[in-house]
């Protein structure tokens, strides 16, 4: 049986800073963070070691972070199309939000259109890119997490890189 309480003291962090990675909210990384401990007590019955714990909760997590990605789109498809048919304006509540507050404007500007970007990857490139280079964890405990090899995992990091670079010159090519 796990210690929940110890549990939270050593992940939460993590979990924060990943699903902060991913949805680049504030208010929803941390429903997500809930979300993933509340799982965790709920399904450590489930947790049957063969994974390791740190692992599992990132396993977790991610699963939590693009299903929420998930809602959101459909959520801002519902919006869009209620909006046509509609003569009542709607507002989209979905906003960026800048979590480096005390970067420069111009770096801040290139932040958030990099997360944006990374927010267009496919779900495995963006999985491979954020834990690699954002958890900055080693490529073999990557794999493991998203249950791929580790040439798998280095395919993916090169295939995001590539996808990230043709977005960019794509954005210059319209400035």
């Amino acid at each position: 049986m796990l210690d929940i309480e110890q549990t939270y003291i050593v992940y939460h962090k993590m979990v924060f800073n990943t699903a902060l990675h991913y949805l680049q909210n504030k208010e929803d990384a941390e429903e997500v963070t809930q979300d993933v401990f509340v799982t965790v007590y709920n399904k450590q019955a489930a947790f049957e070691g063969r994974a390791n714990l740190k692992t599992w909760i990132y396993k977790i997590c991610i699963n939590r972070c693009l299903d929420c990605i998930k809602a959101k789109k459909r959520k801002k498809r519902l919006s869009s199309v209620w909006t046509f048919f509609s003569d009542m304006p709607l507002h989209n509540d979905i906003a960026v939000e800048a979590f480096h507050p005390e970067t420069a404007l111009v770096q801040k500007e290139a932040l958030l259109q990099l997360m944006n970007q990374i927010q267009k990857l496919p779900d495995q490139q963006k999985t491979a890119l954020i834990l690699s280079k954002f958890e900055q964890l080693p490529q073999y405990e990557v794999a493991e997490i998203m249950g791929v090899s580790v040439k798998a995992v280095e395919s993916l990091l090169y295939r995001a890189k590539q996808n990230l670079n043709k977005m960019r010159l794509k954005n210059e090519g319209n400035e």
